[in-house]
């Protein structure tokens, strides 16, 4: 099993209403929940760990994961409201609004942590900046690194961050326990100052570094070297959870390939990286092509 861990959420996107007044439709997301989605429907065993109110929204979210088959026995119920993020988009480019104080899923500790034995480990999104919940995915990272793979997406959003040292400072923590990460270019700019993806990679210990670079693909660094694999080309809609579901289908494509252990990772060539590359390509191509953040199940691939 894959297990997820980071934010579940409530993205409020922008509709119209039937008077033709500007409206917010309430969708189940968060970066590491759609990623968690994408798994499931993508036919690989899933579970996602994360604090969830037992709130209407939380109902919602509990609804969402398990009609994608994603495993909810990892899930810390309490009472406290749901996050929600307020969509904003310009050119199909969102932009979000969070309100998150004293969430259930912001308010998740490091002693709420359930013990796990899974065979890979996902964290990044929001979950990483605040806390209390940022130090209890830090503490799970820290145990599980080098027990089995862990890939980590920051998925960074700078309007987000009010500590921007302290979330460097975790950035670098949660770099060095992972064996993958993927970094968007304005990512890794924002991260390092440029989009050198292989000066990125030397400064960390991971097997395999991916900068997504939006229609001009996906740049793979690894012990091979460093390659290019295109986008898939579609009409875009939204970017709503395009790189969530591209998480998902290079973790599916590893999997698949019975690459995703640590020594698999190390013995991965370029053919088993690509073709995991091309699957998650494909994958957000769906997703982009269609409101929000809707990833495809694997019969749609």
């Amino acid at each position: 099993m894959i297990l997820a861990c980071g934010e579940a959420l409530i993205d409020m996107l922008p509709r119209e209403s039937t008077a033709g007044e500007p409206a917010f439709a309430p969708y189940a997301g968060g970066a590491v929940f759609n990623t968690a989605i994408a798994l499931g429907r993508l036919g690989v065993p899933t579970g996602f760990l994360s604090g969830v109110s037992t709130d209407l929204f939380g109902q919602q979210l509990l609804a969402s994961l398990e009609a994608s088959k994603v495993g909810t026995g990892h899930l810390i119920r309490s009472d406290r409201p749901t996050t929600l993020a307020f969509v904003t988009l310009t050119n199909g480019h969102a932009k979000y609004a969070f309100y998150d104080e004293n969430t259930a899923g912001r308010m998740l500790r490091p002693d709420d942590l359930p013990d796990t034995s899974v065979s890979a480990y996902f964290f990044g999104g929001i979950s990483l900046v605040v806390e209390p919940c940022g130090q209890a995915y830090e503490a799970l990272a820290r145990r599980v690194a080098g027990t089995a793979p862990v890939m980590v997406d920051p998925n960074i959003r700078p309007g987000f961050i009010k500590d921007e040292a302290a979330y460097r400072e975790r950035l670098n923590v949660m770099f060095a326990c992972a064996d993958i990460i993927k970094v968007s270019d304005e990512d890794l700019e924002w991260i390092t100052g440029s989009t050198d993806g292989e000066a990125f990679r030397d400064s960390c210990a991971a097997s395999v570094v991916l900068v997504t670079r939006g229609a001009d693909g996906v740049t793979v660094i690894c012990d091979h070297g460093t390659f290019d694999v295109p986008a898939t080309r579609v009409e875009v809609v939204d970017t709503v959870g395009a790189g969530d579901t591209f998480n998902a289908g290079f973790l599916a494509g590893l999997h698949q390939a019975g690459a995703l252990t640590l020594d698999g990772l190390d013995d991965a060539d370029e053919a088993t990286l690509r073709a995991a590359v091309e699957l998650g390509a494909k994958a957000a191509a769906v997703t982009v092509s269609r409101a929000g953040a809707n990833p495809p199940w694997a019969s749609e691939l």
